[in-house]
């Protein structure tokens, strides 16, 4: 990597974008992190950084780097992930960091190596004055699969104050997501020759009466969940397959379910929420088997909105001309893992996350600089040399 002016968060955001690190668990071949990460470890120990690096999967290693550390003074972790989903599809070059009408282009500029550029920018420019407290970045494997990187961090026992996670909000500041839960339902029915009604049961159709049964579940019941700034529960199907052919009654039929969940809600609960919804189709289709089968659960994250880290956050975009806008955020994160563990984590980053993940992403380069301008004044009000202790 080319040497990277201190503090520079636009050169560091360019420079991290033309280094491919597909998550390989995600994408075939895909080099994973080592790359990125091995790069970034080299640029923060040349801003005078602690720097090691930690594998929670082989070959796949997360950075872990901290600044600062005075004695009483508070912690502030600074989160965010290394790894990038696919680029077929992509309508520009995915590797090449191209700057054009004030963005800047490539897989990853929003989701999210302009906000960990932004976050790795601010801790060495706070650090300039000197730190009461210590700064922790944590540039993380595996958040767009199973989050393996910052688990690891959690239980290797990192911990702070608060944590930052600069995913791309648009500058907004999110104190709160949702969480999710994964599920496959498998309906069985009796193959026969689609002449013979009088034998067949069709798991197709059963499945079509289950999937009913779901959508009115969710408009009667879950559209009266709701959080102030998340919008109401949610639930729908994401992939479905069966049958062998047009004249055969199909014997097997598979769904996979997403629960998008709010906060208070637990993505365990939904298991038996479509357990009892096939308890209702079978009492009127007394012929309908199906099995449940629970996948991937990852909770909410909800931070109160007078948390002294949301209020720091408000004073210093303000301070540089951001009005503060407190929001939800649409995604899951790993804030939610970070506030598990008991380190309260809220979102604020440069980009939009309806880019992530797009055939064209970029990140304004208006918003990373503004960003690391914000998380700058953050970083010296909450662990700067006059920082206090945390509850004093």
């Amino acid at each position: 990597m080319p040497s990277i002016p201190r503090g520079d968060a636009l050169a560091l955001t360019r420079a991290l974008v033309e280094i491919d690190s597909r998550n390989p668990r995600l994408v075939p071949g895909g080099p994973g992190e080592r790359a990125a990460a091995e790069a970034l470890a080299e640029v923060l120990g040349a801003w005078g950084f602690k720097v090691d690096l930690l594998e929670p999967l082989p070959g796949r290693p997360n950075v872990l780097a901290r600044i600062g550390g005075g004695v009483g003074g508070r912690s502030l972790l600074l989160n965010g992930h290394l790894d990038t989903v696919g680029v077929d599809g992509m309508t520009h070059e995915p590797w090449r960091a191209v700057e054009r009408d004030g963005r800047l282009y490539g897989r990853g500029s929003a989701d999210m190596k302009g906000g960990i550029a932004a976050m790795c920018a601010a801790a060495a420019r706070a650090a300039e004055d000197g730190l009461g407290g210590e700064v922790i970045i944590a540039a993380v494997i595996d958040e767009e699969f199973e989050s393996h990187g910052t688990r690891h961090l959690i239980d290797c026992g990192v911990t702070a104050h608060a944590a930052i996670v600069t995913e791309p909000t648009r500058l907004a500041i999110a104190p709160a997501h949702r969480g999710f839960a994964w599920v496959d339902v498998v309906a069985t029915g009796r193959a026969a020759h689609g002449s013979r009604y009088d034998i067949g049961v069709d798991a197709i159709t059963g499945m079509a009466h289950l999937l009913a049964e779901l959508d009115a579940f969710q408009r009667e019941t879950l559209a009266k969940r709701t959080h102030p700034l998340l919008g109401h529960a949610s639930l729908h199907a994401g992939v479905i397959a069966g049958g062998t052919g047009i004249s055969t009654y199909p014997d097997r039929c598979t769904v996979s379910l997403e629960r998008r969940t709010l906060p208070g809600e637990r993505g365990e609960e939904f298991v038996s929420e479509v357990e009892a919804a096939i308890a209702r189709v079978r009492a009127r289709f007394p012929e309908f088997a199906a099995e449940v089968r629970r996948g991937l659960t990852q909770a909410p994250n909800d931070v109160p909105l007078d948390h002294p880290i949301v209020l720091a956050l408000s004073d210093a975009a303000r301070a540089h001309g951001v009005t503060p806008s407190v929001e939800g955020l649409s995604c899951w994160t790993d804030a939610a893992l970070l506030s598990a563990a008991g380190i309260p984590a809220v979102c604020f980053g440069p980009g939009d996350i309806a880019l992530a993940h797009a055939a064209e992403e970029y990140v304004p380069v208006e918003q990373v600089t503004r960003a690391t301008d914000v998380l700058t004044d953050v970083i010296r009000a909450w662990s700067g040399p006059e920082g206090t202790a945390w509850g004093s």
